[in-house]
């Protein structure tokens, strides 16, 4: 008889973003990237992101003020999602660029700024014909 599965993480529920000024990132990730807002409290802000909630959120400590992790997000068409983001002053570090070939797919992967100097990316699996 197997034993108990040994435990493992397989889902993000909520992502942290370091934001320094909290109305000027509300608006970028709101009306730039275009992420569904839920709520903002004096400190942090909510966003919906697929099944991920993305958290702004100032500094509570000197240990959280440091610049986030790549959140890479995944778009069926980067070609337009660039369009979109550079057509809106979004900063481009990276055009999107095929960055693995796979058997089944090719991965295509952009890089930006977002309004507090955090970088994020763009994702997308294109399949092979």
């Amino acid at each position: 008889m197997p034993g108990p599965q040994p435990f493992g993480l397989d889902r993000i529920g909520q992502i942290y973003v370091t934001a320094h000024d909290l109305d000027r990132a509300v608006a970028f990730y709101r009306d730039r990237l275009g992420l569904r807002f839920l709520f903002q409290v004096p400190t942090m802000a909510f966003f919906q992101c697929g099944e991920v909630t993305v958290m702004l959120g100032t500094p509570e400590s000197a240990e959280f003020d440091h610049k986030a992790s790549i959140l890479y997000y995944a778009v069926d068409d980067i070609e337009a999602a660039h369009r979109t983001l550079a057509g809106r002053g979004v900063a481009v570090h990276r055009e999107p660029a095929l960055t693995h070939r796979a058997a089944d797919h090719e991965l295509w992967i952009g890089f930006y700024e977002d309004s507090e100097g955090n970088t994020l990316a763009l994702m997308a699996r294109k399949p092979l014909s």
